[in-house]
């Protein structure tokens, strides 16, 4: 064997039993990177939970406005004795019983020229479809449970 051959196999066992596995700062600056993407991430996915669950609310109070149009046409263009049950049964994929799986509608009542519509989300936000007897939309949005529901706020229009 030629010295510079033992000299590298030397080298190369002596580096070996050296390289165990990772040192502490390195696994200290690991988890530290881990921690922080951490902190970032998870507010971020339960954000996008809670919007989600507005969005239901807001495709459900959407569809049941629609119904209410139709119920309207079927009682002389008037929106007198609107309930959610009177909605429903104009659409019946329009739930109306409380649910801690998806949105409902919990309130509907209607004048001669007007209507308040009021679907509630699992996270207890309500979102709320208001038509005055001029024939002008309102969307607004309460967040009694949460108070930061509606874009921030405990009270906003979507």
């Amino acid at each position: 064997m030629s010295p510079s051959q033992s000299f590298s196999s030397r080298s190369i066992a002596t580096r070996a039993r050296q390289t165990d596995g990772f040192s502490l700062p390195e696994l200290l600056v690991a988890m530290l990177i881990i921690g922080v993407l951490a902190a970032i991430a998870i507010p971020l996915f339960l954000g996008t939970t809670n919007k989600a669950t507005d969005v239901q609310a807001k495709e459900l109070v959407r569809n049941a406005e629609t119904a209410t149009e139709s119920y309207a046409s079927d009682h002389g263009g008037a929106y007198t004795n609107l309930s959610p049950a009177g909605v429903a049964a104009e659409e019946p994929t329009i739930a109306t019983v409380a649910s801690t799986r998806h949105a409902y509608l919990s309130a509907a009542t209607g004048s001669e020229n007007g209507y308040t519509l009021t679907a509630t989300a699992t996270n207890g936000d309500q979102l709320s479809i208001q038509r005055s007897a001029e024939g002008a939309i309102t969307r607004s949005c309460h967040s009694p449970t949460l108070k930061t529901g509606c874009n921030g706020a405990e009270n906003s229009s979507w």
